[in-house]
């Protein structure tokens, strides 16, 4: 199983800084991926599950490394939905930008401005900028959270 690739990839460099232990968004080394927060949580909770295997598409995976990732990124979400209690999760693996296998794991609440669309639909200014950044002590008390629960699931 690689995960670095040998082409110019944002998701490799960040998997690179988890590896350094510099990427402060890290909660859990998983066997198939990587647990981390989202950068930016207008979603509170938004979580990312990214493969260790450098591909494009799922299917391109061997047939044990995809249980591996489906099964565990299903963990995962029920992992976010104990720690942050959404009224629901969205699950979007995309790669249109970042070709490079990873989950986005969405809670979505009750208070959420658009709950007909899909994130996307809600303006990038709106959903990533400084006021969505989570503050040091929020993003430590979210890991804590989201690692307990893992780690009880994965008892």
């Amino acid at each position: 199983m690689s995960s670095i690739s040998p082409i110019k990839c944002f998701v490799c460099d960040r998997i690179g800084t988890i590896k350094k232990g510099q990427n402060k968004y890290f909660v859990k080394e998983m066997l198939s991926g990587y647990v981390v927060l989202g950068d930016f949580q207008y979603f509170h909770g938004y979580t990312l599950f990214i493969s260790k295997v450098h591909t494009d598409e799922l299917y391109k995976l061997d047939k044990r490394e995809q249980e591996n990732f489906l099964k565990e990124m299903a963990l995962v979400a029920e992992a976010v939905i104990k720690a942050f209690k959404p009224k629901k999760l969205n699950y979007e693996l995309l790669g249109n930008t970042d070709s490079h296998l990873h989950w986005h794991l969405i809670p979505r609440y009750g208070t959420d401005p658009r709950p007909e669309t899909g994130i996307w639909a809600i303006d990038f200014k709106i959903r990533c900028n400084k006021d969505t950044r989570p503050t040091e002590y929020q993003l430590t008390q979210m890991r804590k959270k989201l690692l307990l629960e893992l780690n009880q699931l994965l008892k």
